[in-house]
């Protein structure tokens, strides 16, 4: 779970802190926060420096715009995902391991990350697969080449186009969370739905593009 939590006090530390790159970072937390709670239409530079605990000339030598900062929170979503999802799972070759429990270990990440992170998740989504080169984020490029290598592993079914599949899949853990946000009033109902969208896309997986009898121990949990 990614909280959020005693982040503005982490950030008022800035104020204290002569090192660019801290001050820099500080500024991003705040951004983070601001845009997790607020969405992009709540961010402002002069609501990030104050929570920041730094003043907007600081903020605006650091950051031009309210887009430049959208911009890091999406390399900084990116960078995060890439690290949760596959730090431990690329191959010396620097293609993301496919094996089993990778499968279930990368729709965990995401269903968590998505339904904690709503607003964060929707922001990279649509800034990524908006932008006029989507293969230039460093997570997704990363989860069309794990998708590319299962689907042209002896594992999965053939003929599976991956940059279509990628896209519908990440669509799907982002835009879930609108739906959890209206219906969830408390953390045990997130947790729920959180539950409910890793079965739903293991489900898919293993009834559409994997071949489910390579994957016992995958068809189990869904009967559970």
């Amino acid at each position: 779970m990614i909280s959020w939590e005693g982040a503005s006090i982490t950030a008022t530390s800035g104020r204290r802190r002569r090192n660019p790159a801290a001050t820099r970072e500080a500024i991003l937390n705040a951004a983070r926060v601001v845009l997790a709670s607020d969405g992009p239409d709540g961010l402002s530079l002069s609501k990030v420096a104050h929570l920041a605990g730094v003043n907007r000339g600081t903020a605006y030598q650091h950051f031009e715009t309210r887009e430049d900062l959208i911009k890091a929170t999406v390399e900084w979503v990116s960078q995060h995902l890439s690290q949760t999802v596959f730090g431990e799972a690329i191959t010396d070759g620097g293609v993301p391991d496919s094996g089993r429990r990778h499968v279930y270990q990368v729709i965990s990440v995401l269903a968590e990350f998505a339904v904690e992170n709503p607003e964060l998740g929707r922001i990279w989504l649509f800034e990524v697969l908006s932008s006029d080169s989507p293969e230039d984020d460093l997570f997704f490029k990363q989860f069309v080449q794990s998708t590319e290598a299962l689907a042209e592993s002896e594992f999965s079914e053939p003929g599976i186009d991956a940059e279509v599949l990628s896209v519908i899949l990440l669509a799907g853990y982002f835009l879930w969370p609108v739906w959890v946000g209206a219906r969830a009033r408390s953390d045990k109902q997130r947790q729920g739905m959180s539950l409910r969208m890793r079965r739903e896309m293991l489900r898919l997986s293993l009834h559409g593009t994997l071949r489910a009898e390579a994957f016992p121990e995958l068809q189990a949990l869904l009967e559970k």
